[in-house]
Protein backbone atom coordinates (compact mmCIF):
# COMPACT_ATOMS: atom_id res chain seq x y z
CA UNK A 1 0.00 0.00 0.00
CA UNK A 2 1.55 3.23 -0.88
CA UNK A 3 2.18 5.44 2.36
CA UNK A 4 -0.19 8.14 1.17
CA UNK A 5 -3.18 5.69 1.30
CA UNK A 6 -2.22 4.37 4.45
CA UNK A 7 -1.96 7.43 6.00
CA UNK A 8 -5.45 8.60 4.74
CA UNK A 9 -7.17 5.18 6.13
CA UNK A 10 -5.17 5.73 9.50
CA UNK A 11 -6.41 9.16 9.81
CA UNK A 12 -10.31 8.24 9.10
CA UNK A 13 -10.27 5.19 11.17
CA UNK A 14 -8.53 6.72 14.25
CA UNK A 15 -10.67 10.35 14.06
CA UNK A 16 -11.74 9.34 17.48
CA UNK A 17 -8.92 8.59 18.72
CA UNK A 18 -6.06 11.73 17.96
CA UNK A 19 -6.41 15.27 18.11
CA UNK A 20 -5.75 16.71 14.80
CA UNK A 21 -2.41 19.06 14.53
CA UNK A 22 -3.93 22.24 12.94
CA UNK A 23 -1.21 23.36 10.49
CA UNK A 24 -1.51 26.09 8.04
CA UNK A 25 0.10 24.36 4.54
CA UNK A 26 1.25 26.16 2.21
CA UNK A 27 2.43 24.48 -0.82
CA UNK A 28 5.84 24.60 -2.15
CA UNK A 29 8.81 24.27 0.04
CA UNK A 30 9.53 28.17 0.41
CA UNK A 31 6.06 28.11 2.76
CA UNK A 32 6.89 28.54 6.49
CA UNK A 33 4.69 27.20 8.72
CA UNK A 34 4.85 29.68 11.92
CA UNK A 35 2.77 29.10 14.90
CA UNK A 36 3.54 32.57 16.52
CA UNK A 37 -0.17 33.25 18.02
CA UNK A 38 -0.31 30.01 20.07
CA UNK A 39 1.10 26.63 20.75
CA UNK A 40 -0.17 23.56 19.36
CA UNK A 41 1.04 21.69 22.51
CA UNK A 42 1.95 23.06 26.03
CA UNK A 43 3.97 20.12 28.41
CA UNK A 44 3.56 21.05 31.83
CA UNK A 45 5.74 19.64 33.96
CA UNK A 46 3.57 19.45 37.10
CA UNK A 47 6.61 18.22 39.45
CA UNK A 48 10.27 16.77 39.31
CA UNK A 49 9.55 14.17 41.66
CA UNK A 50 9.40 10.38 40.54
CA UNK A 51 9.97 7.34 42.11
CA UNK A 52 12.22 5.77 38.99
CA UNK A 53 16.05 6.29 38.50
CA UNK A 54 15.61 6.42 34.52
CA UNK A 55 19.24 6.90 32.54
CA UNK A 56 18.09 9.38 30.41
CA UNK A 57 15.71 11.43 32.52
CA UNK A 58 15.70 15.15 31.18
CA UNK A 59 14.33 16.40 34.62
CA UNK A 60 17.07 14.83 36.67
CA UNK A 61 13.74 13.90 38.77
CA UNK A 62 14.30 13.41 42.28
CA UNK A 63 12.57 11.41 45.14
CA UNK A 64 10.46 13.97 46.64
CA UNK A 65 8.78 16.70 45.40
CA UNK A 66 10.31 20.58 45.51
CA UNK A 67 9.38 22.74 48.08
CA UNK A 68 8.87 25.76 45.46
CA UNK A 69 6.71 23.94 42.90
CA UNK A 70 3.85 26.15 41.73
CA UNK A 71 1.57 26.07 44.44
CA UNK A 72 -2.47 24.89 43.64
CA UNK A 73 -4.18 28.55 43.46
CA UNK A 74 -0.77 29.27 41.00
CA UNK A 75 -1.27 26.11 39.08
CA UNK A 76 -5.10 27.29 38.72
CA UNK A 77 -4.19 30.85 37.45
CA UNK A 78 -1.98 29.56 35.37
CA UNK A 79 -4.47 27.57 33.52
CA UNK A 80 -6.58 30.76 33.47
CA UNK A 81 -3.85 32.41 32.08
CA UNK A 82 -3.09 29.41 29.34
CA UNK A 83 -7.05 29.40 28.10
CA UNK A 84 -6.19 33.23 26.75
CA UNK A 85 -4.42 31.82 24.04
CA UNK A 86 -7.65 31.78 22.20
CA UNK A 87 -8.85 29.18 19.61
CA UNK A 88 -7.48 26.81 18.58
CA UNK A 89 -6.24 25.98 22.16
CA UNK A 90 -3.43 24.91 22.53
CA UNK A 91 -3.06 21.00 24.14
CA UNK A 92 -1.83 20.58 27.85
CA UNK A 93 0.35 17.68 28.43
CA UNK A 94 0.33 17.69 32.13
CA UNK A 95 4.33 15.63 33.02
CA UNK A 96 6.59 15.20 35.11
CA UNK A 97 8.76 14.17 36.81
CA UNK A 98 5.64 11.65 38.09
CA UNK A 99 2.04 13.46 37.68
CA UNK A 100 0.90 11.11 40.05
CA UNK A 101 2.92 12.49 42.88
CA UNK A 102 1.08 15.54 42.96
CA UNK A 103 -1.58 15.51 45.69
CA UNK A 104 -4.04 18.09 43.25
CA UNK A 105 -3.35 16.04 40.07
CA UNK A 106 -7.12 15.46 39.62
CA UNK A 107 -8.37 18.56 41.10
CA UNK A 108 -6.36 20.31 38.38
CA UNK A 109 -7.31 18.11 35.73
CA UNK A 110 -11.15 18.63 36.35
CA UNK A 111 -10.19 22.81 36.69
CA UNK A 112 -8.28 22.35 33.34
CA UNK A 113 -11.19 20.57 31.62
CA UNK A 114 -13.83 22.61 32.72
CA UNK A 115 -11.80 25.60 31.39
CA UNK A 116 -12.33 24.21 28.00
CA UNK A 117 -8.50 23.31 27.53
CA UNK A 118 -7.69 19.44 26.00
CA UNK A 119 -5.76 17.46 28.42
CA UNK A 120 -3.40 14.71 28.40
CA UNK A 121 -1.31 12.73 31.24
CA UNK A 122 1.95 11.38 30.93
CA UNK A 123 2.43 9.48 34.12
CA UNK A 124 5.48 7.42 35.03
CA UNK A 125 4.83 3.67 34.82
CA UNK A 126 4.88 2.28 38.37
CA UNK A 127 2.84 1.09 40.63
CA UNK A 128 0.98 4.39 41.50
CA UNK A 129 -1.08 3.81 38.02
CA UNK A 130 -3.18 1.60 39.30
CA UNK A 131 -6.75 0.80 37.47
CA UNK A 132 -8.68 3.06 39.57
CA UNK A 133 -6.30 5.83 39.10
CA UNK A 134 -6.65 5.52 35.15
CA UNK A 135 -10.71 5.22 35.60
CA UNK A 136 -10.72 8.41 37.37
CA UNK A 137 -8.62 10.17 34.69
CA UNK A 138 -11.16 8.55 32.06
CA UNK A 139 -13.66 10.18 34.23
CA UNK A 140 -12.43 13.48 34.16
CA UNK A 141 -12.06 13.93 30.77
CA UNK A 142 -8.65 13.21 29.79
CA UNK A 143 -8.32 13.12 26.31
CA UNK A 144 -5.14 10.77 25.58
CA UNK A 145 -2.24 9.13 27.91
CA UNK A 146 1.68 8.56 27.31
CA UNK A 147 3.60 5.61 28.84
CA UNK A 148 7.57 4.53 28.07
CA UNK A 149 8.93 1.81 26.94
CA UNK A 150 12.11 1.42 25.80
CA UNK A 151 13.08 -2.28 25.71
CA UNK A 152 11.03 -5.03 24.19
CA UNK A 153 11.85 -7.41 27.62
CA UNK A 154 11.70 -6.45 31.61
CA UNK A 155 15.26 -6.90 31.67
CA UNK A 156 16.28 -4.15 28.85
CA UNK A 157 13.15 -1.90 30.06
CA UNK A 158 14.24 -1.91 33.66
CA UNK A 159 17.64 -1.30 33.31
CA UNK A 160 17.20 2.07 31.95
CA UNK A 161 14.64 2.93 34.18
CA UNK A 162 16.73 1.96 37.89
CA UNK A 163 13.41 0.04 39.01
CA UNK A 164 13.12 -3.58 38.85
CA UNK A 165 9.06 -4.46 37.72
CA UNK A 166 8.53 -1.13 35.42
CA UNK A 167 8.06 -3.10 32.70
CA UNK A 168 5.45 -5.22 33.84
CA UNK A 169 3.58 -2.66 35.82
CA UNK A 170 4.08 -0.48 31.97
CA UNK A 171 2.09 -3.43 30.50
CA UNK A 172 -0.24 -3.33 33.31
CA UNK A 173 -1.20 0.41 33.21
CA UNK A 174 -1.37 0.22 28.93
CA UNK A 175 -3.91 -2.28 29.44
CA UNK A 176 -5.78 -0.77 31.76
CA UNK A 177 -5.63 2.43 29.84
CA UNK A 178 -6.91 0.89 26.51
CA UNK A 179 -9.86 -1.03 28.37
CA UNK A 180 -10.93 2.55 30.03
CA UNK A 181 -10.56 3.54 26.25
CA UNK A 182 -8.27 5.96 26.43
CA UNK A 183 -6.28 6.58 23.39
CA UNK A 184 -2.52 5.57 24.48
CA UNK A 185 1.06 6.90 22.95
CA UNK A 186 3.75 4.42 23.83
CA UNK A 187 6.87 6.88 23.90
CA UNK A 188 10.60 4.93 23.10
CA UNK A 189 13.99 6.34 23.53
CA UNK A 190 16.84 5.98 20.31
CA UNK A 191 19.70 5.43 21.30
CA UNK A 192 22.86 3.87 20.67
CA UNK A 193 21.78 1.04 23.47
CA UNK A 194 18.34 0.90 22.20
CA UNK A 195 18.58 1.03 18.64
CA UNK A 196 19.33 -2.97 18.01
CA UNK A 197 16.25 -3.26 19.73
CA UNK A 198 13.49 -1.03 17.87
CA UNK A 199 12.38 -3.88 15.60
CA UNK A 200 11.08 -6.27 18.45
CA UNK A 201 9.60 -3.01 20.56
CA UNK A 202 7.40 -2.66 17.42
CA UNK A 203 6.33 -6.16 17.32
CA UNK A 204 5.66 -5.49 21.12
CA UNK A 205 3.47 -2.16 19.77
CA UNK A 206 1.82 -4.59 17.14
CA UNK A 207 0.22 -6.74 19.54
CA UNK A 208 -1.06 -3.04 21.53
CA UNK A 209 -3.98 -1.34 20.24
CA UNK A 210 -1.97 2.36 20.77
CA UNK A 211 -2.85 5.59 18.95
CA UNK A 212 1.12 6.26 18.17
CA UNK A 213 4.23 5.46 18.69
CA UNK A 214 6.48 8.14 19.39
CA UNK A 215 10.56 7.65 19.00
CA UNK A 216 12.36 10.19 21.35
CA UNK A 217 15.68 10.56 19.74
CA UNK A 218 18.09 11.17 22.46
CA UNK A 219 19.28 14.46 23.77
CA UNK A 220 22.12 14.91 25.69
CA UNK A 221 20.60 16.77 28.36
CA UNK A 222 20.06 15.93 32.35
CA UNK A 223 20.87 12.33 32.94
CA UNK A 224 21.05 11.43 28.86
CA UNK A 225 24.44 13.34 28.90
CA UNK A 226 26.11 9.73 29.98
CA UNK A 227 24.47 7.72 27.01
CA UNK A 228 25.25 7.50 23.56
CA UNK A 229 23.13 8.87 20.38
CA UNK A 230 23.48 6.91 16.79
CA UNK A 231 25.25 8.21 14.02
CA UNK A 232 23.13 10.72 11.43
CA UNK A 233 23.80 7.32 8.99
CA UNK A 234 21.97 5.28 11.42
CA UNK A 235 19.36 7.88 11.79
CA UNK A 236 18.88 8.34 8.17
CA UNK A 237 18.43 4.85 8.16
CA UNK A 238 15.98 4.10 11.05
CA UNK A 239 13.79 6.94 9.40
CA UNK A 240 13.22 4.95 5.88
CA UNK A 241 12.65 1.80 8.12
CA UNK A 242 10.06 3.89 10.10
CA UNK A 243 8.40 4.98 6.75
CA UNK A 244 7.96 1.62 5.73
CA UNK A 245 6.57 0.32 9.29
CA UNK A 246 4.07 3.51 9.05
CA UNK A 247 2.62 2.16 5.86
CA UNK A 248 1.56 -1.24 7.89
CA UNK A 249 1.59 -0.19 11.33
CA UNK A 250 -2.37 0.35 12.65
CA UNK A 251 -1.11 3.16 14.55
CA UNK A 252 0.50 6.54 14.37
CA UNK A 253 4.27 7.27 14.45
CA UNK A 254 6.15 10.20 15.10
CA UNK A 255 9.72 11.18 16.11
CA UNK A 256 10.36 13.60 18.65
CA UNK A 257 13.52 15.74 18.20
CA UNK A 258 14.18 14.35 15.05
CA UNK A 259 12.15 16.39 13.30
CA UNK A 260 14.40 15.63 9.67
CA UNK A 261 12.08 12.27 9.53
CA UNK A 262 9.24 14.45 7.94
CA UNK A 263 12.15 15.57 5.43
CA UNK A 264 12.60 11.79 4.32
CA UNK A 265 8.78 11.14 4.77
CA UNK A 266 8.63 13.92 2.34
CA UNK A 267 10.81 12.88 -0.22
CA UNK A 268 8.88 9.70 0.01
CA UNK A 269 5.47 10.97 -0.79
CA UNK A 270 6.87 13.23 -3.35
CA UNK A 271 8.32 9.88 -4.84
CA UNK A 272 5.37 8.25 -4.86
CA UNK A 273 3.30 11.40 -6.66
CA UNK A 274 1.87 13.13 -3.57
CA UNK A 275 1.54 16.61 -4.41
CA UNK A 276 2.36 19.01 -0.88
CA UNK A 277 -1.10 20.00 -0.65
CA UNK A 278 -1.75 16.16 -0.11
CA UNK A 279 0.73 15.64 1.81
CA UNK A 280 0.29 18.37 3.75
CA UNK A 281 -2.91 16.25 5.18
CA UNK A 282 -1.60 13.13 6.51
CA UNK A 283 -0.70 12.28 9.60
CA UNK A 284 3.45 13.06 9.24
CA UNK A 285 2.30 16.49 6.97
CA UNK A 286 -0.29 17.66 9.84
CA UNK A 287 3.20 17.96 12.03
CA UNK A 288 5.20 20.06 9.76
CA UNK A 289 6.77 23.05 11.14
CA UNK A 290 6.23 22.15 15.07
CA UNK A 291 9.47 21.87 17.03
CA UNK A 292 11.28 23.50 20.13
CA UNK A 293 9.31 27.00 20.50
CA UNK A 294 6.93 26.87 17.14
CA UNK A 295 3.98 25.15 18.36
CA UNK A 296 6.06 23.67 21.57
CA UNK A 297 5.96 25.31 24.61
CA UNK A 298 7.38 23.82 28.08
CA UNK A 299 6.29 24.72 31.44
CA UNK A 300 8.93 23.61 34.63
CA UNK A 301 7.38 22.87 37.92
CA UNK A 302 8.97 26.49 39.36
CA UNK A 303 7.20 28.16 36.21
CA UNK A 304 10.22 28.50 33.99
CA UNK A 305 9.21 28.82 30.56
CA UNK A 306 10.91 26.66 27.81
CA UNK A 307 10.87 26.27 24.42
CA UNK A 308 11.20 22.32 24.70
CA UNK A 309 11.53 19.99 28.21
CA UNK A 310 14.91 18.94 26.30
CA UNK A 311 15.90 22.81 25.77
CA UNK A 312 16.64 24.47 28.98
CA UNK A 313 16.86 27.97 28.17
CA UNK A 314 14.31 30.02 30.10
CA UNK A 315 12.15 32.62 28.15
CA UNK A 316 10.57 33.68 31.65
CA UNK A 317 8.89 32.71 34.77
CA UNK A 318 4.79 32.80 34.92
CA UNK A 319 4.91 33.45 38.75
CA UNK A 320 6.52 37.06 37.00
CA UNK A 321 4.54 37.05 33.58
CA UNK A 322 2.18 35.60 31.47
CA UNK A 323 2.63 32.59 29.61
CA UNK A 324 0.98 34.28 26.68
CA UNK A 325 3.05 36.99 26.26
CA UNK A 326 6.51 35.00 26.96
CA UNK A 327 5.45 32.57 23.72
CA UNK A 328 4.29 35.61 21.69
CA UNK A 329 6.95 38.00 22.27
CA UNK A 330 9.88 36.59 24.04
CA UNK A 331 13.13 37.02 21.95
CA UNK A 332 14.31 33.55 22.46
CA UNK A 333 10.97 31.87 21.26
CA UNK A 334 10.65 34.59 18.21
CA UNK A 335 13.98 33.46 17.08
CA UNK A 336 13.05 29.73 16.97
CA UNK A 337 10.37 30.64 14.57
CA UNK A 338 12.32 31.95 12.06
CA UNK A 339 14.31 29.71 9.76
CA UNK A 340 15.82 32.56 8.46
CA UNK A 341 17.82 32.74 11.19
CA UNK A 342 19.07 29.49 11.66
CA UNK A 343 22.62 29.06 11.12
CA UNK A 344 24.82 26.23 9.02
CA UNK A 345 23.01 24.08 7.10
CA UNK A 346 19.81 24.11 8.41
CA UNK A 347 20.04 28.01 7.06
CA UNK A 348 20.41 26.54 3.80
CA UNK A 349 18.47 23.93 3.59
CA UNK A 350 15.21 23.99 1.61
CA UNK A 351 13.23 21.44 4.31
CA UNK A 352 13.84 24.02 7.00
CA UNK A 353 10.53 25.26 6.61
CA UNK A 354 8.45 21.71 7.52
CA UNK A 355 11.40 20.62 9.42
CA UNK A 356 13.85 23.06 10.95
CA UNK A 357 16.13 20.54 13.21
CA UNK A 358 16.06 20.03 16.83
CA UNK A 359 16.89 23.33 18.57
CA UNK A 360 17.40 21.26 21.39
CA UNK A 361 20.13 19.20 20.03
CA UNK A 362 21.73 22.00 18.80
CA UNK A 363 22.34 23.74 21.94
CA UNK A 364 23.18 20.68 23.42
CA UNK A 365 26.43 20.29 21.31
CA UNK A 366 27.25 23.91 20.49
CA UNK A 367 25.70 26.22 23.10
CA UNK A 368 23.65 27.74 20.59
CA UNK A 369 20.01 26.87 19.68
CA UNK A 370 20.40 28.26 15.89
CA UNK A 371 22.86 26.11 15.19
CA UNK A 372 22.35 22.98 12.83
CA UNK A 373 21.34 19.86 14.60
CA UNK A 374 24.14 17.69 14.56
CA UNK A 375 22.00 14.36 14.06
CA UNK A 376 20.87 14.92 10.09
CA UNK A 377 22.90 13.69 7.27
CA UNK A 378 21.22 15.63 5.01
CA UNK A 379 23.26 17.51 2.08
CA UNK A 380 21.31 20.98 0.94
CA UNK A 381 22.71 23.02 -1.65
CA UNK A 382 26.05 24.39 -1.07
CA UNK A 383 26.52 22.40 2.41
CA UNK A 384 29.24 19.77 3.22
CA UNK A 385 28.30 16.52 5.50
CA UNK A 386 30.25 13.75 7.02
CA UNK A 387 28.29 10.42 7.24
CA UNK A 388 30.05 8.47 9.92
Amino acid sequence: MRAHAHAQTQTQTRTARERPVQTRFHPGMDGRLVFDRQPVLIYWELTQACDLACKHCRAEAIPRRHPLELSTPEAKRLLKELREFGDPLPHVVMTGGDVMHRPDLFQLIDFAVGLGLPVSVAPSGTNRLTPEVIREFKALGVQSMSLSLDGSDAQKHDEFRGVPGCFDWTLQAARAILEADIPLQINTLVTAETLDDLPQIYKLMKELDIARWSLFFLVQVGRGKTLQPITPAQAERLFHQLYEWAKEAPFAIKTTEAMHFRRVAYQRMRLEGLSPQEIGQTSIGRGFGIRDGNGIMFISHLGEVYPSGFLPLSAGNVRKRSPVEIYRESELFRSLRDPKGFKGKCRRCEFNGICGGSRARAYAATGDPLESDPLCAYLPRGAEVILS
